[in-house]
Order: C-alpha cells, then structure tokens, then sequence
C-alpha cells in the first residue's frame, strides 16, 4: 500500500475535520486494497478452471474474454492452436466463429434498415427475386428465425480452402433452395431456427449495398471497430495465425463423421484428435467469420457502450427488442439475439459450432459485460464452461 498524503489548509480545516478526512482516505484505501484481492481470488478462480479444461484434455485450445464498456476485465489464452507443430493458442489466433456470425449480418442488415434501404417488413422478394418461397416471407422473419425455412444439416455446405478462389457461392445457393423449396409453416407464425435465413440475409445486403458480403463487412463492421483483416475477416490468415480445427478421437461425432462432413476436409489424427483440414463455408452469411475472441470482444465492447459506432440508439432499441409471432406470442429471439437466463441473470446469446471448432458469445445487460468462449474442438459444447466461468462475473 501506497503512502498516503493529505494536504490540509490550516484556514479550511477543524482538527476534527482532517481528522474525519484522514479517516475516510485510509478507509477507502483498504476497501480497494479488499476489492483488488477479491478480483484477483475471482481471476485466479476463472484461471484454474480454464487449465483444467486443457489438462483434461476437454479442448485442444481455448480463448476467453470478459470485457465491460471500457476494455477488457479478464484474458485468456492457452493451450494448442496446432498440436501437431507445437503452436500454442494465442490472443491473435484466429478461429471459426461459425453461427456466431449471424449477429453481425443482423447488424448489417439493420445499418440498411437504418438507412433507409430496406424495411423490416418487406418481402424478401421484393430484393431477391429467385427466393421460392412466396411474399409472405419477410425480412424480420428472417432475422427473427421465424421464416418457416427448412433446416437441412448444414455440416456438408463447406469446402477446401484449396478451392475457395473458385468457388461459386451463388451456385451453391441456388442448389441449396432447389433441394428445400417448400416451407415448414407460414412465416411469423412460429420459431424455428434456419441456417438458409440468414444466407439468404447475406444476399439482401449484396442486393441492396452492391458489394460482396465480405467487403460490405469489411468496411461497416469491422473498419468501425478499428479491427485489421488479420483480427476479424471472412478469408483464412496465413502464417500460422489461424488455429487447426479438431475432433475428438473417442466421440460419437468422429464415429459418424462420414456422414456429416465431406471427407476432403478430413485431416489427420494428432494424437487423441483428428485434424479438420481448413476450410470456408458456403455461405458466409450464415457462418463464414473468421476471428479472435479479443475481435468478437471488440464488438461486444461497442455493444455495451452508451453509443455504438454500428447501430443508431433507435437501432440499437430494435436490435434488442424480443419478437413476437403474428399471433402476439413472445419467441426467444431479438432481431439477431437470441435470450437466455444464466442462474436468474438474463442475457443475449449467439453460438457457433461446424468441423473444428465452437463458440457462444454473451451479453449480460444488467452486469454490464460481455463475455466470448471460442475453442478448436467440436465434438464438445462449451457452453457449460462458459455458463462456470461467467458466474464468476455475474454474481
């Protein structure tokens, strides 16, 4: 503990006055000295559960950020990002952030919404005429995960980065609605999560803005933020910077895995982990961000803020706001969020999950944080640890 000066003016101040203030300064001083210690038993807490998870070998490699308005409250990185050649995970360690990615696009489409580009309740063919799925099929209904839009198992909708230079996205669309033309139920009337709404979302912002998703990203998102292509993109970084994706040797996912991921992306075993060659998904729309939790945290950060350098307060308002069926029934969906409760304290969510990796990012508006898991493993949810180590933060 520091010293402690106090300068008292001998025409100000009673004795019983400094006295009162000498008082009042020491008491404040323990009392901080008490909360640091309490942070630090919290951090070392979150630490050890953190390597446990490593040294069980639950994960090959693990990120997790706690950040407020102001910057980060708690970092770490540990574990591999390539078991193989010895690399460890570190904070500029790129992942797959997969599903995650569908807040971001929620976020694109509301900047147009904001500008008067596109309305929430227009038909989505009023900007993508090919859709096949009738007027009734709006834009919040896609954004609301009310559309009514089967949801085939979207693990084999990936390629090789090998081939991405060549891939046709639009092609690979068009085959998807071909193969699923009919709806479940008629839009709004109920939730049911769609991959194809948001791919489709993905269209909508190219359409409307007239530049490839990626760039549109590039530069109403992620230059915002102040984050480099090497932080948060839709391309894969080279130089060893992007962590390897895993599946566990021993788990049902890799006994079935035949049948869910395309064989070309299937790597090597590494020990007690089979290695996910990298790839991109189809549409990046609906899961393609490659990024490090500290990016994700950026953009939680900015969430949190009084001003967000994305959304208007007004759009900030929508972007939050629980939906609801036509029929006036509340659904577990924002316009890109979707709501969860973690021991009585509410939160907004959004997980991703494909061939290597996971995720879940969280906002908790009463606790004023937000907090981002990513791994390199897929075969496992990491939303248990995540739903451990935020209880630390939300007590």
């Amino acid at each position: 503990m520091g010293a402690l000066i106090i300068e008292l003016h001998p025409l100000r101040f009673s004795t019983v006055q400094a006295l009162t203030l000498i008082v009042e300064a020491a008491l404040l001083l323990v009392s901080g000295a008490t909360t640091n210690n309490a942070i630090d038993d919290r951090n070392s807490s979150v630490r050890e559960i953190l390597e446990e998870q490593i040294r069980a070998s639950r994960y090959p490699g693990i990120q997790y950020v706690v950040t407020d308005s102001a910057g980060v409250v708690f970092e770490y990185d540990g574990g591999m990002a390539d078991i193989a050649h010895g690399a460890p995970m570190t904070p500029g360690t790129t992942m797959m952030a997969y599903s995650m990615t569908k807040t971001y696009t929620a976020v694109a489409v509301l900047q147009l919404i904001e500008r008067g580009q596109v309305n929430l309740d227009d038909s989505v063919t009023a900007y993508l005429d090919y859709v096949p799925y009738g007027r009734a099929l709006t834009v919040r209904s896609l954004l609301a995960q009310m559309s009514g839009i089967p949801n085939p198992i979207p693990l084999r909708w990936a390629h090789a980065a090998e081939i991405h230079a060549s891939f046709s996205e639009d092609a690979a669309l068009r085959r998807v609605l071909s193969e699923n033309p009919e709806l479940k139920f008629p839009p709004g009337t109920r939730y049911a999560y769609s991959n194809i709404s948001y791919w489709l979302l993905g269209k909508v912002v190219e359409k409307v803005s007239g530049r490839r998703f990626p760039s549109y990203m590039a530069d109403n998102i992620f230059g915002p933020l102040g984050l480099s292509p090497q932080e948060a993109a839709f391309t894969i970084v080279g130089g060893g910077a992007h962590a390897k994706g895993y599946l566990k040797k021993y788990s049902w996912l890799n006994i079935f895995k035949g049948f869910l991921v395309d064989e070309s992306l299937i790597g090597d075993y590494e020990g007690s982990w089979l290695s996910i060659r990298d790839h991109y998904l189809n549409g990046p729309a609906f899961g393609g961000l490659i990024a490090t939790a500290r990016a994700v945290a950026r953009f939680l950060r900015d969430q949190l803020r009084e001003h967000s350098v994305l959304l208007s307060p007004a759009t900030t308002k929508l972007f939050y706001a629980q939906q609801r069926t036509i029929s006036g029934e509340p659904v577990p969906m924002t316009l890109g969020w979707h709501i969860g409760d973690l021991s009585g304290t509410p939160y907004y969510y959004k997980e991703g999950g494909g061939g290597g990796f996971h995720s879940e990012m969280r906002l908790y508006p009463s606790r004023h944080i937000g907090t981002v898991i990513m791994v390199n493993e897929t075969s496992s949810s990491c939303t248990d640890t995540q739903d451990e180590l935020d209880a630390e933060f939300v007590r």
